[in-house]
């Protein structure tokens, strides 16, 4: 039969990435508490198609996908993977993301009733001529507004918000650790489930500890930036504000 994607192409223009996306794929990774943790990721795989190729061959990346299947999914079999890519599909390049809900079990800070954050994840990786490799969290934070806090003579109001933290790092960091450094840059945390006596301590922990976006991403930041693990980072904080009409939000990025 005629390889049609593998004839040549009279443009001669290089596909920066294409593939295959949203691949909804049951995966195993690493969790601390518990050794393993199942999870159901959205997966991409692209790989960069030199200019003489009129076509990829999409079946090989599910192929290569089937080959990891029930193993553990971590940043070393990512670059296994990425490496199949790159010589299995003729490639210039290989990338991959994997995004997927990890779940965590979070106690209620007074009564200690204990319930399940979900933290969205995402693994990436770029293979050209090296590889690199990025780690991605979302979570969720509180915030309560300094300046309503100054000028109100009783209350303030207050939001949940949501950071994304993507980092580099030069050797294996826990999802749980990055998880509690951007927790704690809020006013206070998000809990998945609070009695009265827990709400009463969130609701006056946030009043004392009042944050704008601005502090949030300086926080988190400035702990990133003392850390020699990480090369890279870039943390973005957007508030859904309860009293405007439209988020309040902030971005830092830094290379060390």
């Amino acid at each position: 039969m005629i390889d049609v994607q593998s004839l040549p192409d009279y443009r001669q223009i290089e596909v920066d990435k294409v593939g295959i996306k949203d691949i909804r794929y049951p995966i195993t990774v690493l969790d601390r508490e518990n050794g393993t943790q199942k999870t159901v990721a959205y997966i991409n795989m692209y790989v960069g198609l030199p200019h003489r190729f009129k076509g990829t061959h999409m079946s090989r990346f599910v192929e290569i996908l089937n080959e990891y299947q029930g193993e553990l999914i971590s940043f070393k079999s990512m670059k296994e993977i990425l490496h199949k890519m790159k010589e299995r599909l003729n490639a210039v390049s290989a990338h991959l993301e994997i995004e997927f809900p990890y779940f965590m079990e979070k106690k209620a800070p007074v009564s200690k009733t204990k319930g399940l954050m979900e933290y969205l994840c995402t693994f990436i990786g770029n293979l050209r001529d090296k590889i690199e490799l990025e780690l991605k969290v979302r979570v969720p934070i509180c915030t309560l507004c300094p300046c309503s806090k100054e000028i109100s003579e009783f209350g303030a109001h207050n939001q949940r918000g949501i950071v994304n933290l993507r980092l580099r790092f030069r050797k294996f960091i826990w999802l749980e650790d990055i998880i509690k450094l951007v927790e704690q840059a809020g006013s206070s945390e998000v809990y998945s489930l609070l009695k009265r006596v827990d709400e009463k301590y969130v609701t006056e922990k946030a009043y004392q500890n009042p944050k704008f976006v601005e502090d949030v991403v300086r926080e988190i930041a400035k702990k990133l930036l003392s850390d020699d693990n990480i090369t890279w980072f870039a943390v973005e904080a957007e508030n859904f504000e309860s009293i405007h009409n439209h988020s309040a939000y902030a971005y830092i990025e830094r290379k060390k």
